[in-house]
């Protein structure tokens, strides 16, 4: 029996270091970051089996099967209904102003998605006047709404949109509700998905979750944008969940999240339908594209040109990744971010320290606590190099600062879902726009200065005192970096 047990042992170890030189193998030859191979490797080696198996469930970008080939084949027709828009008066690049021409240029010849002009943009900040708006806006739907979501969590205003979302589908409006499932689940639990089931809105769980799927495709890869369009008139994005700030995670010891939406008209509202459309379309297989947008343009009108982006599986790789980087590079002056998790790649560590030594002013603004602890340690360990450069970094400490906005030179602004982390810029679906719209873009600027006014600056030499605990931690927290 002992030798039957020695051999069980022996065999244990040689197998699974067998499949720990199986997965390296793997790792070295995914063609991807330099240090997301580094990260990912020394987590193999330092967590036995545990590394292995994050490994197994968080290391590569799996869609599933029948999900991936239908983003395979719908990128086409996709494509092909993007493309029209370029004949359409609203894309005129000859009067575009120089950030987003360049914006234009890479977008259009990757998905075929051009900037179009002719909308009107109206920046909400404050989480009542955002959902009185949406509900407003509901109430006044005649055709169809479509919605997607990462989180929707009952209680406070949240339940009002969910009332009057019944209410129109009550009166005949078609309604098409996507929600994350990791990132919903307390509303799949509750009442007002069997209310809005009952009242004939289709209501879907995207990206489900389930033991069963653990090998079928990353359990982490998430929905997470955040788009409403009513009757193909009206459309909000942003940061923003469908949730009531004072009833959502109010016992996390962050404060309330702070979040903004965009409600635009025009025709980006369309766009904004066809990547809604693209997301039902990969969760059910079942196609509706929408029309395609008015394009007349009144010439001595203010033209507000948006370039819409989206990202995830089955879209071209890197594309809001590139944009960003596009934009900040051409910054002549200045360069304002909010995020609410800053884990950079190691290109976008460069750009941002590149363009602070090269005499714009760049500041970073996060939150002071966040919901995730692993996050705020690891983008403390950024914070010397960044500093070193030139870059400044302010704590906000009103709140979990949620805003993803980069404004360039007070001009011409980023805004939408995306954080500045690995799982936003590679994995997630997310959605920014890039805006030129000089008034729009200095509002957002004095948003962000609102921001830094209830935020300490961070100083280089009072960071030098910080503990060797901090230290350390920053430290083994930034190992963790593929998976934050």
């Amino acid at each position: 029996m002992d030798k039957f047990y020695h051999f069980l042992t022996i065999a244990s170890i040689v197998l699974y270091w067998v499949l720990v030189a199986g997965v390296t193998i793997r790792v070295v030859l995914k063609r991807r970051a330099v240090s997301v191979s580094l990260a990912w490797l020394m987590i193999i080696y330092i967590l036995p089996v545990v590394g292995v198996a994050c490994y197994f469930l968080f290391g590569e970008l799996n869609l599933g099967r029948t999900r991936a080939e239908r983003a395979k084949e719908m990128l086409a027709p996709f494509a092909e209904w993007f493309a029209k828009l370029n004949d359409c008066h609203a894309h005129s690049p000859e009067s575009f102003g120089r950030h987003i021409y360049r914006i234009d240029e890479l977008c259009n010849n990757r998905l075929g998605l051009p900037a179009l002009s002719g909308n009107t943009l109206s920046l909400q900040s404050s989480p009542d006047d955002i959902l009185h708006s949406i509900i407003e806006d509901i109430e006044n739907a005649k055709s169809h709404i479509r919605m997607v979501f990462y989180i929707w969590h009952p209680g406070g205003l949240a339940d009002s949109v969910a009332s009057a979302l019944i209410r129109a589908a009550k009166r005949g409006v078609d309604v098409k509700l996507l929600l994350d499932s990791a990132g919903s689940p307390r509303f799949f639990r509750s009442q007002w998905y069997t209310m809005m089931k009952e009242s004939g809105i289709e209501v879907l769980q995207a990206l489900e979750v389930s033991p069963w799927r653990i090998f079928l495709r990353r359990l982490d890869l998430r929905q997470h944008r955040k788009i409403i369009v009513i009757d193909d008139k009206v459309g909000y994005t942003g940061s923003m969940n469908l949730v009531d700030p004072a009833y959502f995670k109010q016992s996390s010891g962050v404060g309330q999240w702070v979040d903004i939406m965009v409600r635009v008209t025009g025709p980006t509202v369309n766009v904004l339908s066809a990547i809604h459309c693209w997301d039902w379309e990969v969760e059910t297989g079942s196609r509706t594209m929408p029309q395609l947008p008015e394009c007349r343009i009144d010439p001595n009108e203010p033209q507000h040109p948006v370039q819409v982006v989206p990202s995830g599986p089955g879209m071209p790789e890197h594309l809001i990744s590139q944009v960003l980087t596009l934009a900040i590079n051409q910054a002549n002056k200045s360069v304002c971010i909010t995020t609410p998790y800053f884990v950079p790649s190691a290109d976008l560590l460069e750009t941002l320290k590149m363009t602070a030594q090269r005499g714009i002013k760049v500041e970073l603004i996060i939150p002071l606590k966040n919901d995730s602890i692993m996050v705020q340690w690891a983008s403390r360990s950024f914070y010397t190099e960044l500093m070193e450069a030139g870059v400044e970094i302010y704590e906000f400490y009103g709140g979990l600062l949620h805003t993803k906005s980069v404004v360039i030179d007070e001009q011409f602004c980023l805004v939408g879902t995306v954080n500045m982390d690995m799982r936003s810029l590679w994995l997630n679906f997310e959605l920014t726009l890039a805006i030129d719209d000089e008034a729009f873009t200095k509002e957002m600027y004095w948003l962000q200065k609102s921001y830094m006014d209830a935020s300490h600056k961070v100083k280089l030499k009072e960071w030098h005192k910080r503990s060797m605990y901090s230290r350390f931690l920053e430290r083994v927290f930034y190992l963790f970096n593929p998976l934050l």
